[in-house]
Formats: C-alpha cells, sequence, structure tokens
C-alpha cells in the first residue's frame, strides 16, 4: 500500500479536490433527502434558528414509502404521475430520436447551403430554455396565440392548450421535442460521419436498397452513439423540470413525477418535505433500475460501457 501510495500520490491529490466538491454537493443532500424520508419533517416542525425553533420530528420508518406507493396520502396519486411521466419521456425521446436521425441523415449529404441548415437547426438548443418556454406559453395561448389562429383561419379547432386537459401533456412535449431536437441531431450527424463510406459503396455494388442500407449498415454504425444519446435523453426527459413547470404550471394534467416532489415541498400550507424527499428518491430508484437493466441489455448485444 505504501509503494503503491508513493507512486500514485499525485494522481490521488489531483482527484481530490473534486471528490470534496462532489462530497459537499450531492453525496451529503442526497445522504440528508434519504434520512428525510424516514422522518416526517415538513415546515412545521423543522428546526428554525431564526425563530430559535429546535426540530421536533420523528422518525416514522418506511411510512412514507407505504403512504405514496399505496397511494395514501391525499395529495395525488404516484401510480398515475408514473404513468404520466413514462409517457413524457418515451414519447419525447422517439421524437427526439426520429426527428434527429432524420435531420442528421439530410445535412449529412452534400446539399447547398448545408452551414446555414446546421445553424438554424441548433438554435433551439442555443436559445435558453426559458426564453423558449415563455414563447411557446404564449404561442398556446388559447385566445391570442398564434397556434389557435391558424387553425381557425383554416376551420380546425381551437383546443385550449394549457388548460385542465391531456392536450396540456401534448402542449409540453411539443416544447420540449422542440428543445431537444438538435442535441440528438448533432450527436447523431457525428456518428453518421464516423460511419466508412466504403460500406455503403459495398452495399451499393451488391444490390441493397436504401432501405436496407440504412437498416443493415447505418443503424448498426450507429448502436453505440444511439445507446449513449437515447440513456442520456430518457435521464433528462424523466428529470425535466423547467420546461413542464414554465409552461403549465402546477396542472394536474402535464404533472410528471419531479415537479410533484417540487409541489410537496413548496406548497400548502405545511410543506411537506418527507413526502417530496420520499418522491426524490423513488425517482432515482426508478432511472438506476432502467439504467441497469438498459445496460444488461445493451452488454447482450455486444456493447461494453
Amino acid at each position: 500500500m505504501r509503494r503503491f501510495l508513493d507512486r500514485y500520490w499525485y494522481a490521488y491529490a489531483m482527484v481530490l479536490p473534486v471528490v470534496v466538491v462532489i462530497a459537499v454537493l450531492v453525496l451529503y443532500p442526497l445522504a440528508q433527502g434519504v434520512f428525510f424520508t424516514f422522518t416526517n419533517i415538513n415546515e412545521g416542525n423543522i428546526a428554525n434558528p431564526i425563530l430559535e425553533r429546535p426540530a421536533s420530528y420523528d422518525v416514522v420508518g418506511f411510512k412514507n414509502y407505504v403512504n405514496v406507493l399505496s397511494g395514501g396520502e391525499s395529495f395525488g396519486d404516484f401510480w398515475s404521475t408514473l404513468v404520466r411521466t413514462l409517457i413524457w419521456t418515451f414519447s419525447c425521446v422517439l421524437l427526439h430520436y426520429t426527428i434527429g436521425l432524420g435531420l442528421a441523415m439530410l445535412l449529412n449529404r452534400q446539399v447547398k447551403g448545408r452551414t446555414l441548415y446546421r445553424v438554424m437547426l441548433i438554435l433551439p438548443w442555443a436559445v435558453p430554455a426559458f426564453i423558449s418556454a415563455f414563447a411557446w406559453k404564449y404561442m398556446f395561448n388559447a385566445q391570442y396565440g398564434i397556434i389557435n389562429q391558424l387553425l381557425r383561419s383554416v376551420g380546425l379547432p381551437d383546443p385550449v392548450w394549457l388548460g385542465q386537459s391531456n392536450w396540456a401533456l401534448v402542449s409540453v412535449i411539443i416544447v420540449n421535442t422542440w428543445l431537444g431536437v438538435p442535441f440528438m441531431m448533432v450527436a447523431l450527424l457525428g456518428g453518421l460521419q464516423s460511419i466508412p463510406g466504403d460500406l455503403y459503396e459495398a452495399a451499393e455494388v451488391d444490390g441493397a436498397t436504401p432501405w436496407q442500407r440504412f437498416r443493415h449498415v447505418t443503424l448498426p454504425g450507429l448502436r453505440s452513439v444511439s445507446s449513449t444519446v437515447v440513456l442520456l435523453g430518457i435521464i433528462w426527459t424523466f428529470n425535466m423540470f423547467p420546461v413542464i413547470y414554465l409552461i403549465a404550471g402546477p396542472n394536474p394534467n402535464a404533472r410528471i413525477l419531479v415537479t410533484y416532489a417540487f409541489e410537496r415541498f413548496f406548497s400548502g400550507a405545511s410543506r411537506d418535505y418527507a413526502i417530496a424527499s420520499t418522491y426524490g428518491v423513488l425517482i432515482l430508484s426508478v432511472l438506476l433500475v432502467f439504467a441497469t437493466i438498459y445496460r444488461r441489455a445493451l452488454r447482450k448485444q455486444g456493447e461494453v460501457w
């Protein structure tokens, strides 16, 4: 051990500041949040140094998990929110990938003005998310928004996009697709450019159709890139807070798990920190289970990462 430390002490010294920062900013809040899930802590019994009030919350064991998973807490239902979160996540990631792949394949060709098209398609990604969210919120306005004005001009019904209906979820999916496609497009474009052109030439010589070349050359060539960006997309979208809250607000028809946890933490006469922490731990658990299953599925296909 002494020889090992004598040889690698410099590397550990360089890594130590990062480890300390991660421990302070990530691990300690995470451990505290997990501890809160086993208590009944809320705004009324948490320690308040300004009022010189000591903490008076109690340890309740797994009561919070039982209440959440069994539907015992009255603010809402975990399982219906989870289903809505899954619909939101997989709809957005599917649209991100399919539209991004289509645009990447178009931009991978030698077309006039390709650089200009690339810049224009990256703009939604470059604009801050809250600016795009507010712009889309005004566009979705039921009375004055440009979307409903266009629908009325062609004789189509104009829904209340951000009202108490499922149109609210459709609205935020549209906005998140607009924001997420550029990243997917850039990542897949890089993957397309790494595929050797000889493979396409050989497939064309063998008489492969465009669909066969796409299926047997393009998709396998993008497998490593696709597996990474899809996993990142699912994690980011599952935890996407700003788009939903800035556009739909506390609308139950667009509520997902992360906005639900936020509402429990900051809403109500007595802010329930214990239930909010429980939702946070459950969100982390769902993502860890998914990432584990996803990684094992990739290993079976020969992808190791």
